[in-house]
């Protein structure tokens, strides 16, 4: 029987993928580097590699990078005040239905503010008994102490958990940190490796029948 679900947030619970893509495009660009999706696909939804490492490799310093990052910040955090995001499809049914199950956790990479700007109307987090934010450890997924600081803020055990997840590097982490993992993909991340996943769903309603049956 499942405990506890975690789950990742962006391009799971709300989209955002495309707004936190092109922020960093645009900041890139103002550099002189051209982001590709390509690109951004491979650093920050594969790898976990950062796409400012581009500049580290261009010879930026690390303060020069740091003040840019920032800008990019902040052009996110305007992106998601104009959006007012709401929920992915099929989320707050899937969650609706779960609610009961098992307890609910988000472990995101995203920045605190950015999480609760992305939240502001979603009608999420009311299902969500704890919300880590990526200032809440201190090595990044695809490292497993995201996951791991879940499961130990929960005081549930791995194997009595899932993850669900949109991305090879969220697979990872969950993985890592001894967690069965079920990807649903989001159109960033289809057709990327999913190797050791316990599924892959084309929709998040699918979700509910796979718990049921672990």
């Amino acid at each position: 029987m499942i405990e506890a679900i975690l789950w990742d947030n962006d391009g799971v619970l709300v989209d955002t993928e495309e707004m936190f893509f092109s922020a960093t495009r645009d900041a890139l660009a103002r550099a002189g580097v051209n982001l590709t999706r390509e690109q951004y696909l491979e650093f920050a939804l594969t790898t976990g590699r950062g796409a400012f490492d581009l500049l580290q490799a261009a010879g930026w310093s690390v303060a020069r990078i740091l003040r840019l990052r920032g800008e990019r910040d902040l052009a996110y955090a305007a992106m998601l005040c104009a959006a007012r995001c709401v929920a992915m499809d099929g989320v707050i049914e899937t969650l609706a239905r779960l609610q009961g199950r098992a307890r609910m956790a988000i472990v995101t990479t995203s920045l605190r503010k950015h999480f609760d700007l992305a939240h502001r109307a979603s009608g999420v987090r009311e299902y969500f008994e704890l919300i880590l934010a990526r200032e809440d450890y201190r090595q990044s997924k695809p490292h497993p102490e995201p996951y791991l600081t879940a499961l130990d803020r929960l005081s549930v055990a791995a194997e009595r958990s899932i993850a669900v997840e949109d991305s090879a590097r969220g697979l990872q982490s969950a993985l890592a940190a001894g967690l069965r993992c079920i990807v649903v993909p989001n159109r960033f991340t289809r057709g990327s490796p999913f190797g050791g996943a316990l599924a892959v769903l084309d929709d998040v309603r699918a979700l509910p029948a796979v718990v049921e049956s672990l």
